[in-house]
């Protein structure tokens, strides 16, 4: 670990002397004074600090970079993996379109669940339910022999992302009509439909390879339930369910088609619930109310923004339940919180100011506060290595092919929104290193299985450039041919990368050394407590038929014990004498 940090410190000297990110933005970036010496960026963060710098310890230049070529192999076993995405592109697609049809919130993916497992288990694959104490999660295995290859599928909608397939203008599919607050059903506005189902078509690829070809490896296709709450994988990865993988292969639809080796944010969440005395609002006098309590928890914590947030660093917040009327004072209102930033460490400092804020504002609203921690993942640590080989097989395989119908349906997303009416990219961006400082963004819990294996992670197109994740125009293409053509071509990228590394045994090679030296001197825990109880919902019981469960699964509190308002009325003061 000496020579390790002693290189990252001749690092961060280098980037401060020759030009690079600059010595006040390295020092901001960690939190630390102008006087500050680089051994001590190292001891503030050493899990942001060995993401930053592993890549120029070890030689990769911020500018100039050439990613290798030559790694992709051509094997007979990669061409039956090939040809078996491509006559069965059909079963693929289709089970995408069905998800998106069911469009089910996290942690409640019944139906979603089960069509992805039914066409695993047609094909040759073995299903276990339950992965994680989750009903909804599973893990799906073929062979049982050589390296252990794992794939990820996921497959939760959003709320109130609902959007007709097809249309360029925002057209809800599901509106649910109220006089006083309208909204949508929920969506695929990050398009897991097709992430799951590119998943699964690589995963099978790869099984019919190992069969055609007597290879000796095993495929095992993780069905993860809740990762828009980033639930599903902390909880599994915690329960010891990805133990033993070798390599683990992960992908996201997006706007762009490239692999990367970025860092993400670490990530908190929880909820805060504020318990008081309902009463007239007519009358409000001693009342005591939870709204009130939420809201000025998210007064106080939006002053933490300008001194206490770094760069890196995010909250957000949603309020669940503030009432259903203005003419009662609501007793009860919980505000949930994800609170983001580079590393585990640094999330738990964000986190836990913004825990003062909610006891503070219980006190001053006069309200009792329940706080409930849900689940927390780590910073994500991705593959150089994978990234690599993935981008030579993506070369060689070529980029989505979007019809001149794709690019006019995602012209007219792209106005709709505001954005330029640009299309699809009819290209493969450029694989380039990770910028030398991370400025805070997204994350996944597919963070927490990176710290447990070498992951290779890619993006896909599947909705237009120019516009966010989260998003009705998201929902709109993730049933048509532009999220076909994304999704099929991200099953032939990770399936033709594991093929490889397993025909080519020193490509795995290079990824666990890759690994073990990224993360070495460095100790994963989970961020989720001992003894935590996951967010969880009843299954139906035809779904607990099907799979064979029974509910609760050990260890799980079933009811969840009720909170409830349980406050006495407040005092108004002593009666005053009437005014004459």
């Amino acid at each position: 670990m000496d020579t390790f940090r002693a290189l990252i410190v001749a690092k961060i000297d280098r980037m401060t002397t020759d030009g690079g990110v600059g010595r006040r933005r390295l020092l901001k970036m960690f939190g630390l004074g102008a006087t500050a010496t680089t051994a001590a960026m190292m001891q503030a963060d050493p899990v942001l600090a060995a993401t930053l710098g592993h890549d120029e310890q070890t030689g990769v230049p911020a500018t100039g970079y050439r990613p290798p070529t030559g790694l992709a192999g051509n094997s007979p076993a990669k061409s039956t993996a090939l040809a078996w995405i491509t006559a069965n592109s059909g079963a693929i697609t289709g089970l995408s379109d069905k998800i998106w049809q069911y469009a089910e919130l996290s942690l409640r993916e019944w139906k979603s669940a089960l069509a992805t497992a039914e066409l695993l288990q047609a094909n040759g694959f073995t299903v276990k339910w339950g992965a994680g104490g989750l009903p909804a999660a599973f893990v799906a295995t073929y062979g049982n022999d050589g390296p252990v290859i794992g794939f990820n599928s996921e497959y939760d909608a959003l709320p109130n992302l609902s959007q007709k397939a097809g249309v360029g203008t925002h057209d809800p599919l599901v509106y649910n009509y109220d006089a006083y607050g309208p909204t949508y059903g929920p969506g695929h506005g990050d398009a897991h439909n097709a992430l799951g189902a590119g998943s699964v078509g690589a995963a099978i690829a790869v099984a019919q390879a190992i069969r055609a070809h007597g290879l000796k490896a095993t495929v095992k296709l993780f069905g993860t339930t809740g990762e828009e709450q980033l639930v599903g994988k902390a909880y599994a990865v915690k329960a010891g369910v990805y133990d033993g993988l070798d390599a683990f292969f992960d992908w996201h639809p997006f706007n762009i088609t490239v692999p990367f080796w970025n860092t993400t944010s670490a990530l908190l969440s929880a909820t805060f619930t504020f318990l008081g005395a309902a009463g007239h609002g007519g009358t409000p006098l001693g009342n005591r109310s939870g709204l009130d309590g939420a809201l000025l928890m998210a007064t106080m914590s939006e002053y933490l923004r300008e001194k206490n947030v770094a760069p890196s660093g995010r909250f957000h917040y949603a309020v669940i339940n503030g009432g259903g009327a203005p003419n009662v004072t609501p007793d009860m209102c919980s505000i949930w919180y994800f609170v983001r930033e580079g590393s585990p460490a640094r999330a738990k400092v964000l986190y836990d100011k913004i825990v003062e804020t909610a006891k503070a504002a219980a006190q001053a609203s006069q309200t009792r506060l329940v706080h409930k921690f849900h689940s927390a993942t780590w910073n994500l640590l991705a593959s150089k290595s994978g990234s690599e080989l993935l981008y030579d097989n993506m070369r060689e395989i070529g980029p989505p092919q979007f019809t001149e119908q794709d690019h006019a349906l995602a012209r007219s997303i792209q106005k709709s929104l505001g954005r330029p009416e640009t299309g699809m990219p009819t290209g493969l961006e450029p694989l380039t290193p990770p910028a030398a400082s991370y400025t805070g963004g997204l994350a996944t819990d597919t963070a927490d299985v990176s710290w447990q294996v070498p992951t290779a992670v890619l993006l896909a197109a599947c909705f237009p450039p120019n516009m966010p994740n989260h998003n009705w125009g998201v929902t709109s293409t993730a049933a048509t041919n532009i999220a076909h053509q994304g999704l099929l071509s991200a099953a032939r990228y990770m399936a033709a990368s594991a093929v490889d590394v397993i025909t080519q045994p020193e490509l795995l090679a290079g990824m666990k050394a890759e690994f073990d030296a990224r993360k070495a001197g460095i100790t994963w825990t989970s961020m989720i407590p001992d003894g935590t109880q996951p967010p969880i919902y009843q299954p139906p019981a035809d779904f607990l038929a099907r799979t064979g469960q029974q509910f609760p699964p050990p260890g799980i509190t079933w009811p969840v014990p009720q909170i409830v308002a349980m406050e006495q009325l407040g005092t108004t003061g002593p009666a005053l004498a009437p005014v004459t």
